[in-house]
C-alpha cells in the first residue's frame, strides 16, 4: 500500500514538473525573443562592452522582471524539494558531499586574472576561467532596460548551472557548436588546470586544429563530459567572471540551498583600469589619446558614458554587499586589488578563510613565485608580475589631464573604495605620496 502510494505521488509531481517546465519553456520562448543570434570573431576585446548603461536608467522594469524571475526559481526549488521528499530524502539534506562554491566577480583589467589564479592553483578546487565569455558572443540584445535584464539573468542562470557542474549549458553558446560534447574551443582553457589534468586530458590528435588548449602538456579537443566529471569529484568549485555587472542579479544563488555560495567583489582605481585598458585594447581608445595630448575635455563620448556606468555599476554592486543585506548573509567579501598587490599572501588567507577552503602550500608557493615576477614578465595578459611594483605603475604613464577626467566622472566610486584623487601632476608621479585610504571594509 505503501508503495502504491509513493508511486501515485512521484507520477503526481512529475505531472506537475511537466507543466511548470512547459510555462518555463515559454517564459524562456518569450525572452529568446529579444535575442539575436550573431558570430563575431573569437578575439579579445573590452568585456565591458557588453552591456549598456541603460541597465541603470531603467530600474523599473529591471526590477520587475527580476523579481518575477527570482520568484520562479524559488518555486522551482521547492518542487525539487518537495520530490526529494517523496523519494524519502529529507528536504535541504545535499546528495552529495558539501562543497564551497565561490565566484570572483570584478571588470576588465583589475587584476581578476592575477587573483584567480590564486584559486587555480589549488588542486582540490575546480576553476573556470570566464566562461561565460562565450555568452557574450552569441548573443546581444535590443536596447532598453528590460532587455538588458533578460541577458543578465541568462548570465546569471548559466553561471548558476556551471557551479553545479553542469557544463552541457555552454554547449549552446560555443560556436562552433561541441560534436557529441567535444570542442575545440572552450575559451581560454589553459587558464583553468582542472580541465588540463589528466582525467580531462583526452589524446592528442595531430594536425586537428585547437583555438584554445592546455598551456604544459598536450590535450586533444575538450571532452565535456570527462570535465563535468571531473568537477563533480573536486571539493571546490571557483568561477571567474567580469560579466556580471550587478551583484543583485546573484541573489536567487545566494538563496539557493543547493550551492553554499561566497561572492569575492574585486575592485580597482579607475584611473589604473584606464590605464590598463589603453594598452590592452588601444584601438578602442584612440578619442582618449586624442584628448591627452590636444589637452581638450570632452563633452559627450561613447567611452566616457561607458566608463560612468561602469564606475556605477561597481558602486551601486557594492553598496548592496555592503550593506549586510540578509539575503548575503555574510556571503560577499569587497576587495581591492591594490591591497592584494602590496600584501599578497595575507589577502590569500584572507580570501580563503572567507571562502571557508583550506589554503594549500602548493598556493603559497604560486604567490611567492607569481609576485616577484622579473622585468621580462610584464606581459598585458600574464599573471607574473612584481606585483609591489606593478600596481602603481599607471601613475607614470596616464596623463594628467585624463586622470583628471576619471576622478570626476567616478567620485562616488572612488570615494567608496578609499582612492583619492590627485590635484596636479606633480602629486601624480610621487610614490611617496600614497593613493589609498586606509582599507575600511
Amino acid at each position: 500500500m505503501l508503495r502504491m502510494r509513493s508511486k501515485y505521488a512521484i507520477a503526481l509531481v512529475f505531472v506537475v514538473a511537466l507543466v511548470i517546465i512547459e510555462k518555463e519553456n515559454k517564459l524562456i520562448s518569450r525572452v529568446s525573443d529579444k535575442f539575436v543570434p550573431k558570430q563575431t570573431p573569437q578575439t579579445p576585446t573590452d568585456a565591458n562592452s557588453s552591456l549598456s548603461p541603460a541597465l541603470l536608467l531603467e530600474n523599473g522594469s529591471l526590477l520587475s522582471l527580476g523579481e518575477l524571475d527570482s520568484a520562479f526559481l524559488q518555486f522551482k526549488w521547492r518542487l525539487e524539494n518537495y520530490t526529494l521528499l517523496v523519494q524519502g530524502v529529507a528536504p535541504g539534506k545535499p546528495l552529495w558531499t558539501p562543497r564551497k562554491h565561490l565566484v570572483l566577480m570584478a571588470t576588465t583589467r583589475t587584476g581578476s586574472s592575477f587573483v584567480g589564479e590564486f584559486f587555480n592553483q589549488q588542486g582540490n578546487i575546480f576553476y573556470l576561467f570566464e566562461p561565460l565569455w562565450h555568452l557574450e558572443r552569441t548573443v546581444t540584445f535590443e536596447p532598453g532596460g528590460s532587455n538588458a535584464a533578460a541577458v543578465s539573468i541568462v548570465y546569471r542562470d548559466i553561471l548558476h548551472e556551471l557551479l553545479m557542474c553542469k557544463l552541457y549549458s555552454l554547449e549552446n553558446f560555443i560556436y562552433p557548436a561541441p560534436e557529441e560534447h567535444v570542442t575545440q574551443y572552450m575559451f581560454r582553457r589553459g587558464s583553468s588546470k582542472a580541465l588540463c589534468e589528466e582525467q580531462v586530458c583526452s589524446p592528442y590528435v595531430k594536425n586537428v586544429f585547437e583555438k584554445y588548449h592546455c598551456r604544459n602538456q598536450r590535450c586533444g579537443p575538450l571532452n565535456l563530459t570527462l570535465a563535468m566529471e571531473a568537477c563533480l569529484q573536486k571539493e571546490h568549485i571557483t568561477i571567474k567572471t567580469v560579466r556580471i555587472r550587478q551583484l543583485e542579479f546573484l541573489r536567487p544563488l545566494a538563496e539557493d540551498p543547493r550551492i553554499d555560495l561566497r561572492i569575492i567583489n574585486l575592485v580597482r582605481d579607475p584611473r589604473a583600469v584606464l590605464a590598463s585598458r589603453m594598452v590592452a585594447f588601444s584601438r578602442k581608445y584612440e578619442t582618449w589619446k586624442k584628448w591627452a595630448a590636444e589637452g581638450e575635455e570632452p563633452l559627450e563620448d561613447e567611452e566616457l558614458q561607458r566608463l560612468k556606468g561602469n564606475c556605477e555599476n561597481i558602486r551601486l554592486s557594492a553598496e548592496v554587499g555592503l550593506s549586510n543585506a540578509p539575503w548575503l548573509n555574510g556571503r560577499y567579501k569587497l576587495i581591492r586589488y591594490e591591497d592584494i598587490a602590496r600584501y599578497p599572501l595575507q589577502k590569500a588567507e584572507e580570501m580563503f578563510r572567507f571562502a571557508q577552503i583550506p589554503l594549500t602550500q602548493q598556493v603559497v608557493d604560486w604567490i611567492l613565485k607569481n609576485t616577484q615576477g622579473s622585468k621580462d614578465s610584464n606581459g598585458i595578459y600574464s599573471t607574473q608580475k612584481n606585483s609591489l611594483e606593478q600596481f602603481e605603475k599607471w601613475r607614470f604613464n596616464m596623463p594628467f589631464k585624463l586622470a583628471q577626467i576619471v576622478q570626476n566622472v567616478c567620485a562616488p566610486a572612488m570615494q567608496l573604495f578609499g582612492y583619492k584623487p590627485v590635484t596636479d601632476p606633480v602629486t601624480l608621479t610621487n610614490r611617496s605620496i600614497s593613493l589609498l585610504e586606509k582599507n575600511i571594509f
